[in-house]
């Protein structure tokens, strides 16, 4: 597991990621792809909105974008950071791409798919299941998601 240090800092940029998609008016969510050798490839935050795709998540297009500059459909040796638990949607993207770990913030009991709902990499059709660790700064990321809807309400 990455240390404590290396977290914070790849979680600040993943909650950069989710505030400027909060500004945007998308839901906000972070995510930062980080190779095992240390250099960041891809960061992004949700565009479902702005670009009319509801398979626009932050995780998504981190991977696509890690993906497409590696010219590689799988990143064995990559670590993805996210201020939200991965839906189904992006649980999948991350078992398809072989994501070795996977570090979330806050858990999401209704749209989770990781610790919660269909807890996708428990599945005996799971084909590839990352290390997960949960909870990095979950308050943090549960009151940048509540203050979002509340304003939206």
């Amino acid at each position: 597991m990455t240390d404590q240090s290396e977290n914070a800092g790849y979680f600040q940029i993943a909650f950069a990621e989710a505030e400027a998609a909060g500004l945007r008016g998308e839901v906000p969510v972070g995510a930062v792809l980080v190779s095992a050798k240390g250099p960041i490839l891809a960061r992004s935050g949700n565009r479902t909105e702005e670009l009319a795709d509801p398979t626009a998540h932050a995780e998504t297009l981190a991977i696509r974008s890690a993906c497409a500059s590696r010219g590689e459909p799988r990143l064995p040796d990559c670590d993805l950071y996210v201020t939200l638990e991965p839906c189904a949607l992006c649980a999948a993207a991350i078992s398809f791409a072989r994501i070795r770990r996977v570090y979330f913030g806050a858990w999401d009991m209704k749209g989770g798919a990781v610790d919660h709902g269909p807890r996708f990499f428990t599945q005996p059709t799971c084909l590839h299941a990352p290390e997960v660790y949960g909870g990095f700064e979950a308050a943090r990321a549960g009151e940048m998601l509540r203050g979002f809807f509340t304003m939206r309400r």
